[in-house]
């Protein structure tokens, strides 16, 4: 399995920044959710096992994609490792949004946008069904490019350890960074599902690809963001959190009364009536976030 575990010396510089943050809330009067806590790293135990069990699927397709490309990036080349990071954010961008916009694959990314607390363990709460619902397909372009899986899997890492400090209300605006990296500030906008920010920002350490295809929506002073889904999961069973919109979509399919509808359950919008067509927008109401 590519997907690599994080080395001890990362672990401690995210407890150590956990810690620091739970310090802050509490002396802010933000207050701080042990219970959501305790749920994160139960999903984080069982995102770890999933990964064990059924990881190597994705790096068997990695490399037998990887097989077929005319041209291979060297590995020992800078040039490799650059070019590699801007192409990754470019398919990283379109995974997220797919997972957002399609249904099928919202099933798991929901497990993530589930606390209703912005912390900085919320970034660990990760869906235990990602091979399932295959979102990581969107990545295979990227070895048929001849990039080496060692090199999507490196830079997916770093991708999404630099993604963990985004979880945090403790950091404000960044200034001209604002403009070309993905920052907290970015970041609470996109973990908010008040209408204005629902299905904003999926950048992962770039916040360009948002602005070029405008995605983007800033975080503004007089709209605070309200966190979680639109219809809030307040359970702190891990199980729970991890299935509930598979249950969901289990309901919608039940409840489909033709093909048509069916198909709609699976891949439209997640917030679209079965009734209406795949090109209709989704009720603003019920957008996930």
């Amino acid at each position: 399995m590519l997907t690599d575990q994080p080395p001890i010396a990362f672990v401690l510089v995210v407890a150590l920044f956990a810690l620091a943050e739970f310090v802050w809330r509490r002396r802010s009067g933000r207050g701080y959710d042990l219970g959501s806590l305790g749920a994160s790293l139960g999903v984080m135990v069982g995102q770890f096992v999933s990964k064990l069990i059924n990881g190597g699927v994705v790096t068997a397709a990695m490399f037998a994609v990887f097989a077929l490309a005319p041209v291979q990036w060297a590995l020992d080349d800078w040039r490799t490792w650059a070019a590699g990071f801007i192409v990754l954010e470019f398919f990283y961008y379109w995974q997220h949004r797919f997972s957002h916009t399609i249904r099928w694959l919202w099933t798991s990314h929901a497990v993530h946008h589930s606390p209703n607390e912005f912390t900085l363990p919320a970034a660990v709460r990760l869906g235990w069904t990602g091979t399932i619902s295959g979102a990581w397909v969107v990545l295979l372009p990227m070895a048929l490019m001849g990039f080496h899986p060692v090199v999507i899997a490196t830079l997916m890492a770093v991708n999404l350890r630099y993604q963990y400090f985004l979880h945090t209300e403790a950091v404000g605006k960044l200034g001209p960074l604002e403009w070309v990296f993905n920052t907290p500030s970015h970041h609470r906008v996109h973990h908010g599902s008040n209408p204005t920010y629902l299905d904003t920002n999926f950048g992962g350490v770039l916040i360009v690809f948002d602005r070029l295809f405008g995605t983007f929506v800033a975080e503004r002073a007089d709209e605070p963001v309200r966190y979680g889904l639109t219809t809030p999961v307040t359970s702190n069973n891990p199980f729970v959190i991890a299935f509930h919109e598979w249950a969901n979509l289990w309901r919608d399919l039940k409840q489909a009364r033709s093909v048509h509808s069916a198909w709609r359950a699976l891949f439209g919008r997640p917030a679209a009536p079965l009734g209406r067509p795949l090109s209709d927008p989704p009720q603003q109401a019920l957008t996930p976030a």
